[in-house]
């Protein structure tokens, strides 16, 4: 157990073991702050749906948050991996893609909210948030709740599997406009085939998928990004806009991409993001 400013860190919690189901290597690390959280928040760290960017987009994210007294969940879903980016293996043995990372989401939310009492958290204020790619698989665990992947994974959940708020930034959002979309972050989430599905490529785009009921969202990029196209967020602020649905959108001039919560990545101004979203999460969700 370890402790960065007031924050006791828990080892990594195994989501899977004992069920039969899911990957044993993904895991679930939680932050916790001095005193009682006032919100739990899943971190889930970009990567193109290849790899894990674990260091800034997951435990220094989680850090941040729980010094500010919400606890952090760093989750390590599944990704596809390196040797499969290289290798393309996927095309004869197709493993770790759609839907497996948003199940994983998913048994993240049931495993929290069911023990949200060991952790001393508001059982109706658990958010997901994410970076990147795992910035659309955030947005998607508010998209797609109503969808019950645990239980094609065999898993009954008793609760809700829907967040109480959605916290994607710079973020992966659409799969089918050929001009915006990351192409690394569809292939790493659909596979070497899936791919090309304009089917699925459909049904994953974030903007076309918008339900009545979805989640209060903030929404953060930078029109400089040089790896996620800015008019990804500028898709999704106007689709959560159309459906009236609680939102904040910031867009900065100036940032990149990559950065988490790490002022030392960014600029000035794409930092202040940060302050921004603890002003919003105590006025609209606390």
């Amino acid at each position: 157990m370890h402790s960065y400013a007031n924050t006791t860190t828990l080892p990594p919690v195994h989501i899977w073991k004992g069920t039969g189901a899911g990957a044993s290597r993904v895991t679930l690390t939680p932050y916790l702050p001095a005193g009682a959280p006032k919100a739990a928040i899943i971190v889930c760290p970009g990567g193109s749906y290849f790899w894990l960017d674990k260091r800034t987009e997951g435990h220094g994210v989680a850090k941040w948050l729980s010094s500010n007294g919400i606890a952090a969940f760093v989750l390590r879903y599944r990704v596809a991996g390196a040797w499969s980016f290289i290798t393309r293996d996927r095309a004869l043995y197709p493993h770790d893609q759609y839907p497996d990372m948003i199940t994983d989401l998913q048994r993240a939310i049931q495993l929290i909210r069911e023990n949200a009492h060991e952790y001393n958290c508001p059982p109706d204020k658990i958010g997901v948030m994410g970076f990147s790619a795992g910035g659309h698989l955030a947005m998607s665990s508010g998209v797609y709740h109503r969808t019950d992947f645990l239980a094609m994974a065999g898993i009954c959940s008793t609760v809700s599997l829907r967040p109480d708020f959605v916290v994607p930034v710079y973020p992966v959002v659409t799969l089918c406009h050929p001009e915006y979309t990351h192409k690394r972050s569809r292939r790493g989430l659909l596979g070497e085939w899936r791919k090309n599905s304009k089917r699925m490529c459909d049904r994953l785009s974030l903007e076309k998928n918008i339900p009545e009921d979805c989640p209060p969202t903030f929404l953060m990029n930078c029109v400089d990004d040089p790896i996620v196209k800015y008019q990804n967020s500028e898709l999704l602020a106007k689709a959560l806009a159309d459906k009236k649905i609680t939102h904040r959108y910031i867009q900065y001039k100036t940032g990149g991409h990559g950065f988490g919560a790490t002022k030392e990545k960014t600029t000035e101004e794409a930092i202040a993001w940060c302050g921004e979203f603890l002003e919003w999460l105590d006025k609209t969700i606390l």
